[in-house]
C-alpha cells in the first residue's frame, strides 16, 4: 500500500506536464542523479547516473551501463508526461451580463468532457516571465493550489433530454466560470492578477503561459478493501511513476538503463519535446559519442537496445463487456497488459511480446494481452513513433484502467506493485 500512497502523492503534485517532469526532476536529484544540458559539451562516465530536460515538460534520465554500450545496448521505457484536459488560451476572460466573468478555454486531448462538470478545479502549467534579454525569458511553474473554477451544468429542466445523449459544444458549454460581481466587473487582468499574486512578481513582467485547469480534489483509494486508485492523470504519469521506480531500484547491469518521459502525446507527438521528434534519438547518439564511440557504434548500441512504451490499456469494463474482445480481455488487479493491433497502431509484434512475457516471467508477475474489437478503431500511443525512428523492438504495453480519459479514472492497487516488478526487471536484465 505504501508504493501506491508513493504514486498518488506523485500525481497530486503533478498538476500539469511540467510539474510532473519537475517531480521527476526532484526525485532524480535526490538520487544522484546529475543534470546535463543540451547546450553543453557532454563528458559522461561509466556507471553515472544523468538526466536531461526538454521544454519543462519531458526528461529523460539514464544510467550508463558497466558494459560496451555498443554491445549491451539500451534498456529505454518511454511514456507521457501529458493528460487530457484543457488549455487557457490567450485574452481568456469573458464577461456575461456584465455580473458573471468565464475563461475562454480549448480541449487538450481526448477527454471526456461530461466528467468534467460541477468539480472544483484549479489551474496550473508555466508561465513566461521578461528574461535579461527578448531572447532569454524567464520561465516559472504555477499552481494556484485552490479551487478557482467551475464548470456548471445545464439545469435537467433546461434540457430534458440530457440523460438520452446529448453532444457538447467545446466553445460553448465547457468554459468554466471564474467569478461574479454586483458592480461592473474591471475590463480584464483578473487571471493575470492571480497568477501575478502566486508567483509574487508584477504584472507586467508576465509575457505568455501556458496553463491548464485540473481537478482541485485529489486521487484516493478507495473500494471495500481499498483495492482502487482513483484519480486524475493516471494515463499517463503513473506509467511515469512506474518507471522511475524500476530505474532507481533496478540492479547496476552492463546496459544503459533510459527513461523517456516525453510531453504532448495526447495530441499526436509532434512538438520537440514529443515522441514524434528527434529527441530521444539526439539524447541516445549524444550518450553513445560522450563515451568516445562513434556514429557506427551509435548503430550499433542500437541494434542491441529493446524498448517499453508504456501507456494504460483497456480493462474490462463490468457495464459494457459488449465492447471489448470475445477472446483478449484484460482485467482490474491481474497484472500489466500487451496491446496488439494488427493496424501497427501499436508497436508490439511477436518478438517483442515475447521479450515481455519472459520479463513478467523472471519478475513473477501476471501478464495479459489487449487487442480491439475488430469492428471497433483503437487509439495509439508513442510506441510505432518510436520503433519507426530507431529501428529496435518496441513493447506497447500499459497497466489496465477503466474510465480512461475521464477527469477521474479508474485502478487497481495490485497493478501499480505489479508493474513495477516488471519494469524493474527489465532494466536489470
Amino acid at each position: 500500500m505504501s508504493i501506491t500512497t508513493e504514486l498518488l502523492d506523485f500525481i497530486n503534485d503533478s498538476k500539469s506536464a511540467f510539474h510532473g517532469a519537475y517531480e521527476v526532476k526532484n526525485i532524480l536529484d535526490k538520487e544522484g542523479y546529475q543534470e546535463v544540458k543540451e547546450c553543453d559539451k557532454w563528458d559522461l562516465k561509466q556507471g553515472n547516473k544523468y538526466y536531461v530536460m526538454k521544454n519543462q515538460s519531458a526528461i529523460i534520465a539514464f544510467e550508463i551501463g558497466n558494459g560496451n554500450i555498443e554491445e549491451e545496448g539500451f534498456r529505454l521505457i518511454g511514456a507521457h508526461t501529458d493528460s487530457p484536459g484543457f488549455r487557457i488560451k490567450p485574452k481568456a476572460e469573458m464577461q456575461v451580463e456584465g455580473h458573471y466573468l468565464k475563461l475562454n478555454t480549448e480541449v487538450y486531448g481526448g477527454a471526456i468532457l461530461s466528467t468534467w462538470f460541477d468539480r472544483p478545479l484549479s489551474i496550473a502549467g508555466r508561465v513566461t516571465l521578461k528574461g535579461k534579454t527578448p531572447l532569454k525569458p524567464r520561465v516559472e511553474l504555477v499552481d494556484l493550489k485552490k479551487p478557482v473554477l467551475i464548470i456548471p451544468s445545464l439545469a435537467i429542466h433546461m434540457n430534458r433530454t440530457i440523460n438520452e445523449g446529448y453532444e457538447y459544444n467545446k466553445q460553448k458549454d465547457t468554459l468554466p466560470l471564474l467569478t461574479m460581481a454586483n458592480d461592473k466587473l474591471e475590463k480584464d487582468g483578473y487571471l493575470i492578477k492571480l497568477i501575478a499574486q502566486s508567483l509574487n512578481v508584477e504584472q507586467k513582467e508576465i509575457l505568455d503561459f501556458d496553463l491548464f485547469l485540473y481537478e482541485f480534489e485529489k486521487g484516493s483509494i478507495i473500494g471495500m478493501e481499498e483495492e482502487f486508485i482513483s484519480s486524475g492523470r493516471l494515463d499517463d504519469l503513473w506509467m511515469v511513476f512506474a518507471g522511475l521506480k524500476g530505474l532507481l531500484q533496478s540492479n547496476k547491469t552492463k546496459a544503459t538503463k533510459v527513461l523517456v518521459a516525453l510531453d504532448n502525446e495526447e495530441i499526436g507527438s509532434l512538438t520537440a519535446q514529443g515522441a514524434n521528434s528527434s529527441l530521444l534519438e539526439n539524447i541516445l547518439e549524444r550518450i553513445t559519442l560522450a563515451l568516445g564511440k562513434d556514429r557506427e557504434d551509435f548503430k550499433r548500441t542500437l541494434s542491441n537496445s529493446v524498448m517499453i512504451s508504456a501507456d494504460l490499456a483497456h480493462a474490462l469494463h463490468p457495464n459494457y463487456i459488449e465492447k471489448h474482445d470475445p477472446t483478449s480481455r484484460p482485467m482490474l488487479g491481474k497484472g500489466p497488459v500487451i496491446k496488439i493491433a494488427a493496424s501497427g497502431s501499436y508497436s508490439t509484434d511477436s518478438y517483442a511480446a515475447s521479450i515481455f512475457k519472459e520479463v513478467c516471467n523472471k519478475a513473477e508477475v501476471p501478464c495479459q494481452e489487449f487487442v480491439n474489437r475488430s469492428d471497433v478503431k483503437g487509439g495509439t500511443t508513442i510506441g510505432p513513433i518510436t520503433a519507426s525512428k530507431l529501428n529496435i523492438p518496441v513493447i506497447d504495453m500499459g497497466a489496465p484502467l477503466l474510465s480512461m480519459h475521464s477527469v477521474r479514472e479508474l485502478a487497481a492497487v495490485k497493478d501499480n506493485e505489479y508493474t513495477i516488478k516488471a519494469f524493474t526487471e527489465f532494466y536489470g536484465i
